[in-house]
């Protein structure tokens, strides 16, 4: 998995010399028309807003965690490698929604750390019993109750606001709202029998798609950090962090318009991730 590289044809477009010109797209909504610019805006600041108060939620409801490895762990230096076919299953069940039942290996974990870092990052963690259940699944059972409490006190109602939720954080009438995570990657930092650390680089969308949203959905780029420790034969999170990036330079392509984004969350699900 790479980025593509960027191409620059000499002698014009095509190799044809011509000259393509782009003009200026026409008005439109808060998703279409006109590719945004880089200048500062009142959405821009608001956006920044709301992934700062995720990274702080995250932030928070680490704090105080052991974040040490277990004893005998050794440490790896990070190895890319493509994601091919092992032949082994990726997981045996589900719980909650949320893959479960891992193998004891290391693609066990990587496979885990993207599942959940899924769950961590979708709509449902704005909802306290999906929270919960969530939690509850993931989590090392004996850090689910002091995080969910932690969580409790991120996920206030100033903070549902802030993304363009109601105080009680269910979705405004008329409104979609799309919170989702995609992982791009993983690669694994640390490893033993029981334990793996993993960074999982990760895209994902934030926002309310609908006519007249003044919290557009948006795109933005993340590493998440987790601790797994082997947990009641299954991998769970000890600890996780969350940190800016790397995020490539965007694209030409038009924004899409509300109904277009509302529409391709309600129809395209997502996937099961595996090593």
């Amino acid at each position: 998995m790479s980025l593509g590289d960027e191409h620059e044809a000499s002698g014009g477009y095509g190799g044809t010399g011509q000259t393509r010109t782009r003009l200026p797209d026409g008005g439109a909504d808060l998703y279409g028309g006109a590719r945004r610019g880089r200048s500062s805006s009142r959405s821009l600041v608001t956006v920044v807003g709301v992934v700062v108060l995720l990274i702080a939620a995250i932030a928070f409801a680490n704090r105080g965690g052991d974040d040490s490895a277990a004893p005998g762990d050794t440490e790896n230096k990070p190895e890319t490698s493509a994601t091919a076919p092992s032949g082994q299953r990726p997981v045996r069940s589900k719980t909650n929604t949320i893959p479960t039942g891992y193998a004891h290996d290391r693609q066990g974990a990587e496979s885990a750390a993207a599942n959940y870092a899924v769950a961590l990052g979708s709509a449902e963690m704005f909802n306290k019993d999906r929270r919960d259940a969530i939690l509850r699944t993931i989590i090392v059972p004996a850090r689910v109750a002091d995080l969910q409490a932690k969580l409790d006190n991120a996920y206030t109602p100033g903070f549902n606001k802030n993304v363009g939720l109601n105080e009680d954080g269910s979705t405004p009438r008329g409104y979609t709202f799309v919170s989702r995570t995609s992982p791009i990657g993983t690669t694994v930092t640390k490893a033993s029998a029981d334990s793996a650390t993993i960074d999982v680089w990760c895209s994902g969308l934030l926002g309310l798609a609908g006519e007249n949203s003044t919290n557009p959905v948006t795109n933005s780029w993340f590493t998440l950090t987790m601790q797994l420790k082997w947990t009641d034969g299954d991998w769970k999170i000890l600890t996780h962090s969350q940190k800016d990036g790397p995020a490539p330079v965007p694209g030409d392509e038009r924004a899409s318009t509300a109904d277009e984004m509302a529409k391709a969350v309600e129809e395209y699900g997502g996937f099961t991730y595996a090593r």
